[in-house]
Order: structure tokens, then sequence, then C-alpha cells
């Protein structure tokens, strides 16, 4: 009987980040990726947010295998998360590996992991499949995708990948393995969409050397350089520019220097020990001989920067003077740009020499429209499935399929949401109907809370954010069937008190008839009473104000 399939995501379709996709054969399921992606200003307060996993875990039993294809945060950054109720085999590289383990140290949330390291380019068998990995070339050391037998046909997830040929082991477009897994009858290819609406080839576009090398040649003084920690394959850059240059590499803080010593631990990246130099002794080494990195992930890199340029940071040792350079290597994301433009507005301020690399002048490390059909072409796909991205990114990779003369139209290249399922059963495929869609969408991490953040949480806190708060209190006596204590009215982040003593006593006088109220005629519970003082109250500021602010109505009673 001939085996069906089904493939879905729930996470990493019309969106940025989050990824997670499922392939299921019969009733084995191979969960690709488990990422997360950051929140944007519409999620006050949220760390991160993860995928609705409910299917995984009413499914536990059935999954075979976690395969995540390298070390960035939007493929792993929800295991820790996942791990604990949905345990499987991690299939990854050594690398990836080492930076889920440091990130699980991190959060504090060390699971007893099942790892089964991998090279990005074995030949494995994972639940008695085969499994046959491919190294790409991504802003990350050993990055792979792979193809997957089945009784139909081999399914091929490309992974993060650029076309790029270079002599570094870390970075390798394979090829021959890709050629080898050509020959092979390929039942679908799903393939990464983020840099689809982009013409051309990404390399050599994505390297920094070209940006900086002159600027670290002939700087005068200290160099200060900031990267994405995401960015391993820009940091092995500096890192050869330092040692041609025969610099001294100083890692601007702990999280730099435990960052880069994952990947030296294992022997990924080899910094001779000539050029590495201790913080302690940045005031010791020539000026001119030091460059200064400092890497973190997301915003975070920003804040640092501001930090050193205003004078916050934590070591006061390490202080900006007017002779050094600083090269901003980290061109920000959309969500980003303000928190970047006023982190190099700050360090413009200490009279530095400011090199800020801008997005158009380097390109993400994401396969572009030449890229995609290097894959397309080679590989020749029956099915065509454009994943991770947003939707126009999906339809974009989708549109250079439909162009490029491998038989691949609107019959056979499906778009999914979240939760579709794309199932392929004796040779054909289809999108199955909405009523078989799997449960998805967004647990939101605030802290060490997982998903105990919801819609009312956040609209609370958007209201904090636009409109302030009104806190009013109350203590009474229902036996006495009086107030007995205040009542206290506080205002903060609203309208400057002062100014508004008629609004204040009109909110007042609104509690306190309301308290009396429900003392003389009890309708309902204290809850019920809240209720409706901050209906009450909200209708009134509405009115005479247009503001919507956070309402806290606080009664208690004694008896």
């Amino acid at each position: 009987m001939s085996e069906n399939i089904r493939i879905f995501a729930l996470g990493g379709m019309d969106e940025n980040g989050k990824c997670l996709y499922v392939i299921e054969v019969n009733r084995d399921i191979f969960i690709i990726e488990a990422g997360l992606k950051y929140p944007d200003r519409t999620n006050p307060g949220v760390d991160a947010i993860i995928p609705n996993f409910d299917y995984l875990k009413e499914n536990k039993d059935r999954v075979k295998a976690y395969i995540i294809t390298h070390g960035h945060d939007d493929q792993f950054g929800s295991l820790p998360f996942i791990y604990r109720d949905v345990p499987a085999p991690i299939y990854a590289s050594e690398a990836t590996i080492a930076i889920i383990k440091a990130y699980s140290k991190r959060l504090q949330l060390e699971n007893a992991y099942q790892f089964v390291a991998i090279k990005p380019t074995d030949n494995i068998k994972i639940a008695g499949r085969e499994f046959d990995f491919f190294q790409t070339v991504h802003s990350i050391m050993d990055s792979s995708g792979f193809a997957m037998a089945t009784d139909q046909g081999y399914i091929v997830y490309s992974g993060d990948f650029i076309v790029e040929y270079n002599a570094n082991k870390n970075y390798k477009h394979d090829l021959n393995a890709l050629a080898r897994i050509a020959e092979k009858n390929i039942l679908l290819l799903l393939s990464e969409s983020a840099g689809a609406e982009k013409p051309g080839y990404t390399s050599p576009t994505h390297r920094l050397t070209p940006h900086i090398a002159n600027a670290m040649q002939e700087a005068k003084g200290r160099v200060f350089i900031s990267l994405f920690n995401q960015s391993v394959y820009n940091l092995e850059e500096v890192l050869q520019l330092c040692v041609s240059l025969g610099k001294k590499i100083i890692f601007y803080d702990n999280e730099t220097a435990d960052y880069i010593k994952t990947f030296t631990d294992f022997g990924g990246i080899v910094i001779p020990k000539t050029n590495v130099s201790s913080i302690d002794d940045l005031l010791r080494v020539r000026a001119q001989d030091v460059v200064v990195i400092m890497m973190s992930p997301g915003e975070r890199i920003y804040n640092k920067i501001a930090e050193l340029a205003t004078g916050d940071n934590e070591d006061k040792r390490v202080v900006l003077g007017a002779g050094d350079t600083f090269i901003v290597a980290c061109p920000s994301a959309p969500a980003f740009e303000v928190l970047a433009t006023d982190a190099v507005d700050e360090l413009y301020r200490t009279g530095v020499e400011v090199l800020n690399i801008k997005r158009k002048q380097i390109s993400s490390m994401h396969a572009q429209e030449e890229d995609l059909k290097m894959m397309l072409s080679l590989l020749k796909p029956r099915f065509y499935l454009p994943i991770k991205g947003d939707y126009r990114q999906l339809i974009a990779n989708a549109k250079i399929a439909v162009g490029m003369g491998v038989g691949l139209s609107h019959n056979n290249i499906f778009v999914l949401d979240n939760g579709m399922v794309l199932n392929i059963s004796k040779g054909k495929g289809r999108i199955l109907n909405a009523i078989d869609n799997v449960k998805c969408g967004d647990i939101l991490i605030d802290g060490i809370g997982v998903g105990d953040v919801g819609a009312t949480v956040i609209s609370e806190r958007q209201k904090l954010s636009d409109d302030g708060v009104i806190v009013m209190g109350v203590t009474v006596s229902k036996s006495a069937k009086k107030v007995v204590a205040g009542p206290d009215v506080q205002m903060r982040g609203f309208i400057f008190v002062k100014e508004s003593d008629n609004i204040l006593k009109e909110i007042t006088n609104i509690f306190v008839n309301g308290v009396n109220d429900y003392l003389n005629t009890p309708r309902g519970t204290i809850e019920d009473l809240r209720l409706l003082l901050a209906d009450k109250c909200l209708r009134y500021v509405r009115r005479d104000t247009g503001k919507n602010p956070l309402i806290i109505p606080i009664v208690i009673e004694i008896d």
C-alpha cells in the first residue's frame, strides 16, 4: 500500500520567523525546525513568540525526530519549550547542538535532550527512513538541507541557502550532493522564500569584507565593530581580516566572549592565540592594533551600542574616544529601525568615526531569484511548496517556479498558510479542506511564563502604553453599609492631575456613588461592582477626553 504523506506548518508561513514544519508519513511524524520570532510593538512586554504545538502534544507518541538544519533561533528557539512535552531525538550538526545547549542554559531550560550529531553531508537512517543531507551556505556555519525517502519519491527540504563557492569548510554549497539527489525521483521540494523578491544571486553582495577592509586597515585608533549573533559568516570575515592585518582581538563583554567560545570549543572557529587579548589589556595594547568585537541578538545589539555611546555600559574601562572608529555591521530589520537610528545617532555624538553598513549595502544570506532557479532547475520536483516568508515572498517564489519551464504550474505549486495541510497520496497532491486544518497560532513567552499572557493582558499593556492608568481604591463595611476608608483615586500616564481637577472630582464622584448604591441595594458580587464602576468611569473619560486608559477599581470588604 502506498504511503500517505501530509505536510503542514505550525509556523513560518506568512510570517518572518517561528519556523516549524511537519512531515507525516503514515503515522510517523518528523518535525523540521522549531523556531521562534520576536514581537513587534503590538505585543508589549513579550519576550518571544513560539508556535502553538497542541497538535504535537496530542500526538507525541508518533513523533520520531526533530531535524534542526542550522543554529538560528528562528529555527530552534522554541525547542526548549516544546521538548519538555514532546521529547524525541534531535538531529543537528555539532555547531547547532552547541548553540542550542548554550541558548537553553541561558533560558534555564536545560532539558534532557537526546541529541544525535550529524555532519551536513551525512547519509543516515532516521526511524528506519533514508535521509541524505547536503551542506548549504548560510550566515551560520554547518547549515544543511536534506532529502527524505518515501515510496512516492524524495521530499527535499532546501534549508536556508545561497549559491556560493569558497574555501571555508564551514560554508559550502554542496553541489555534488545535490547532483546525486537530483538523479533520484524528486516528489516535493520545500524551498525558502525570504529572498525571493530580489533579482540575481545573493553572492557576493552578502560579504562584509569589501565594506570594512579599508576602514580597519586605515584606522589610526581602536576599531569597534558590532555584529548580530546570527551573522557568524560575517564574524569569520572580521576575524580573518584581524589576523591578516595583525590586529589584537578583544571581546567587548562576556556575552560576546561566551558566544564565540561556543564555536572555538569544538574547533568550528580557530583564532590564533597571538591575535587575542583580554578586555583587561584594552588600555595596554597600542590603540591602532585593537579591534573590539561586540555581538548580541536582535534589538539587544542596538541597546549595547547606545549604552556604550552614552557611557551607560557596565564596564567603565571601555570608553569611546575621538580617535576611535566604530563599524556598525548589523543592518537593522524593519522592526528595529528606530532603535538602530537612535543608537547610531548617539555614536556620532561621541565624536568617533562611524561607518554604518546599511541593509541595501549588504544582502541577507537567503536565496534570491537566481539561487532559487538553480535549485529548481537541478531538482525538477513533481510538486513545489514555497516556505519561510511573508505571503508576498511565498507568492514571488511560486511565480519564479512557474516561469522555470520544469513542469510546475498552479496545479502542482502549493502556497499554504500555517495549519493548512498538503496531502500527497498515490502520486497526487492536494490541499485538504479547511475542516482538516491543524490547530496553529501563537504562544507568547513572557519571562519564564509560557502562554500565560493572553489577549486581555496584551490589551491592558497597550492601554497603559497609549493612555495610562486610573486606579481607584476604597474600603467598605457591608454590615454598616458605608465607606470606612477612602476613596483614593490615582492617575498615571493619563493627564496631569493639577490641570484636571474637574476630571478627578467627577471620576471620584462616579466611583463613590457607585459604591454607595451597591452598599444600599446590593446586586451581584464585588467583581460585578468592579466591572460596573470601570465601565461607568471609562464612558465618562472617553466622552470628556477622548482617551482610553486602563481603569482599575479596587473595592476591599472588611466584613
